[in-house]
């Protein structure tokens, strides 16, 4: 446990919380004091390890199971959250499902199986979570977006559009909820190193990969976890309607100028700028 424990005494539901960068937010949660409910889709085994991690350092917390293709079970967490955490004072949409297949092979079952989980079960989760943060008069919530919906990869037409769409979402529920006391946000990571990923990249060199990122690393779940810690706190009481990038410097590269750490070898200016 940290000595800061900012989120002493608050009451976090985090979607998606069984694995992965969702896991890793509602450690953060937890280890900076607040009471965490967790979600997980199918197979609980990771989420109630988690579970006791907490509880064995003297936090508290529950897992609860909604399949997110679902809409009713989508909607029934949020009670049954709120049953064990007694109110709500931040809610961390982090739930989704990445895939890539080419544009003319993506069929009507995985298009509706991504935007189902990814948007529309955050969408109604959202909407059963707002009525509790409005009678207690404050709350906020944290959109896990993504990188992919600024910057195009082959093979992602579905997963980015899902993740555009929760970058208009956020910008939107921002503006209706602010003046009920709801601060709205969203985070779009970039590379975020997680467990799935060692599944499917293989002969996986992290210290190449690495150095492809400006930051010279590849981020981990608690550094996002740090991130959504900050904007549920007051110290980010002045954003609002934001998609905060977190990607190491990902994004800040221009396409197509080489590697980002050699000088450049071009000199421009010259004839015309004193000094070149």
């Amino acid at each position: 446990m940290t000595d800061m424990r900012r989120m002493e005494g608050k009451r976090v539901l985090v979607t998606g919380s069984d694995t992965g960068i969702g896991r890793g937010v509602a450690l953060e949660f937890a280890r900076e004091g607040a009471a965490v409910a967790l979600h997980y889709p199918h197979d609980g085994a990771d989420a109630y390890t988690t579970v006791e991690e907490i509880r064995g350092v003297g936090g508290r917390a529950a897992a609860f199971k909604a399949d997110f293709n679902d809409i009713a079970q989508a909607r029934a967490l949020v009670p049954h959250a709120l049953e064990f955490l007694g109110g709500l004072d931040v809610l961390v949409n982090n739930a989704g499902i990445t895939m890539n297949r080419p544009f003319e092979q993506v069929t009507v079952e995985q298009f509706d199986l991504l935007y189902n989980v990814n948007i529309r079960a955050m969408f109604f989760v959202t909407q059963a979570a707002v009525p509790q943060m409005i009678a207690q008069g404050n709350g906020v919530v944290i959109n896990l977006a993504s990188n992919h919906a600024f910057y195009a990869m082959t093979e992602h037409t579905v997963y980015a559009g899902t993740k555009a769409a929760i970058v208009a979402f956020t910008r939107v529920l921002a503006l209706e909820m602010a003046p009920k006391g709801i601060r709205v946000n969203a985070i779009a990571p970039g590379w975020i190193l997680v467990e799935n990923h060692l599944k499917v990249l293989k002969d996986f060199d992290e210290a190449a990969s690495a150095s492809t990122i400006p930051a010279g690393f590849i981020g981990k779940p608690r550094d996002l976890g740090r991130l959504a810690i900050f904007l549920a706190s007051d110290d980010a009481r002045y954003i609002i309607g934001q998609t905060l990038s977190f990607d190491g410097g990902q994004g800040a590269i221009m396409p197509l100028t080489g590697d980002f750490r050699e000088p450049r070898k071009e000199q421009w200016g010259r004839g015309f700028v004193p000094g070149i």
